[in-house]
This record gives C-alpha cells, structure tokens and sequence, in this order.
C-alpha cells in the first residue's frame, strides 16, 4: 500500500495536508495490502490529528484527506471501508476582529522597531506572523522593492513593500544571515532595552503583543493576525474582487479565501437582483412569441 499511496499523493502535484496525511497512514500501515489495512491503523493516524496540536482548521483539512485517501482505497484498491472512523471536526466560524485606523496607529507609535517591523508586515503587507518574522536579507529585493518568500503551505509569493516597512527593512545588514526581526531585536537591545524573549515562537509573541496593547492603551484584544484580517477586509471592500484578496493572502484555493472572509462579503443589492432578471423575462416574451 506504501507504494500505491506514494505513486498517488508524493509523486503528483498535491495540497500540502494531503500529502502529509498519506505520509501519516503510510507511517502507520507500511506497506500491507490495501485489503489488509484495519481500524487499528486508521485509528492510530486519526489520533495523531487530534492530539497534534493543530488548529482546529488545520485538524479538519486533516481529517478530511484522511477521510478521501480511505475512500480512494476502498473505491479503487478494494480497502475495507473504513472513512467512518475518522473524527469529525466541524467548521468553526472564523474569528472576525479587525482594528481600527487609530488603533493601528496607536500600536504602531508604541512599539519598538522590531515589533513594528512584524506588525507592519502583518498590516501593511497582510503576512502571516510567523512568516513575516522569519523574513530576511534573501528574500528582499531593493530594487523592485519586493519581498519573495514561501507561505505556510509552501507557495511562492511576491508583495511590493511599503514606505513604512522600507525604512526599517532598509537599516538593515543585507549580508546577514538573521532575520530583519531579529536584527532590530538585537539593536533595541544594544540601545540599552532589556532583551525581549524571541518573537518567532507564538508564546513570546503573544506576550508582547499583549504588553504592547497595554501600553498603547487599548483594551481589547487584537492579534497580528486580527491586521492581516484587516488589511484582507479593507482590499474586499476597495477593489470588490475577492481575488485580489486571495493573492495578497497567497491562499492557493480561492475556497480558503472566502472561509477566512465569509463575514465580509458584500451584500447584494435589490438593484442588482432586479437588473439580472430583465434577460430572462425578455426570453420568455421571445419564446412565447
């Protein structure tokens, strides 16, 4: 079965999680026949998305595949039928937090150059903060002004930067190997700052961002996520294309783009619904004539 799973899901072009997921029941089954794969071994792959410390969108796409791998085996290579053992996750509404122009503002006036690097990634450019604190040198291009850098699941992206996010990328050493982050991290010490704990890791980023939140003065919640939703939210509703959306968000399915902003479409206008009723009606009047 190792054969005919990586002849199928490692050898063609696949989502990231379906290949990861092929690898998983792989790892779990070896190589017995499709005929002799049991619960036990389905268990044991289903297990390991639950307990995986995933999101829970990412434990759902995982249970997903796992669920069309063990019907493709079934259907095509005589498999028991066993897509029933997997968990089920149900979708869960996206958060839905955006912040304001002044909120912004306010973060971005509190904040050290490191952490208003990230955050002005994550806004201005809408990056994924873990990416966007793993960006450096390599992936800039001072020139075209670009940054080209691989998203979570592994495409290749270009954005234009911007003013803001220029100058700090700029101040930096372009022939070392650390990141810009960690570049500015390591001069705000130098200029006497206590040193912050790293901020590529989701504990100490969240901790910051809290600090940072506190000493600008806001009350709620946002996340440097919440800016990246922001800046998908303000690009909806200037340029009324979801596609644009997509590819500032470097989401390969355009299904993942309308999930993560199924709040923010547009509403439909009664005009509209009239308007594209009129070719209809004014078929009927031909045919019946």
């Amino acid at each position: 079965m190792a054969a005919i799973l990586r002849a199928r899901f490692l050898t063609l072009p696949r989502g990231y999680q379906a290949k990861a997921t092929a690898k998983a029941l792989i790892a779990a089954a070896g190589s017995v026949h499709p005929h002799d794969l049991t619960p036990a071994h389905v268990i044991e792959v289903d297990e390991q998305i639950k307990t995986g410390g995933y999101a829970h969108a990412t434990r759902r796409q995982k249970a997903n595949c796992l669920k069309s791998i063990l019907r493709w085996l079934w259907e095509e290579h005589g498999a028991p039928k066993l897509d029933g053992l997997v968990t089920r996750h149900p979708g869960l509404r996206p958060r839905n937090v955006t912040a304001s122009h002044e909120e912004r503002e306010r973060i971005m006036a509190a904040a050290p150059d490191y952490m208003r690097l990230l955050l002005i990634l994550c806004s201005d450019l809408a990056i994924r903060s873990g990416t966007a604190g793993r960006i450096g040198p390599e992936h800039y291009d001072a020139e075209r002004r670009t940054l080209r850098f691989k998203t979570k699941y592994g495409a290749h992206l270009t954005l234009p930067v911007t003013d803001a996010a220029r100058e700090l990328i700029e101040s930096c050493d372009m022939h070392s190997r650390d990141s810009f982050v960690r570049q500015l991290q390591r001069r705000n010490h130098t200029h006497g700052a206590p040193p912050d704990p790293d901020i590529h890791e989701p504990g100490p980023l969240d901790r910051q961002t809290r600090d940072l939140l506190r000493a600008a003065g806001i009350t709620r919640r946002i996340t440097p996520h919440d800016l990246r939703r922001t800046t998908a939210v303000a690009m909806l509703e200037h340029t009324h294309d979801v596609r644009d959306v997509q590819a500032i968000l470097g989401h390969r399915s355009l299904q993942s783009t309308i999930w993560y902003l199924d709040h923010d479409l547009r509403p439909v206008s009664r005009q509209t619904l009239e308007a594209i009723k009129r070719p209809f009606l004014v078929s009927r009047k031909e045919k019946s004539a």
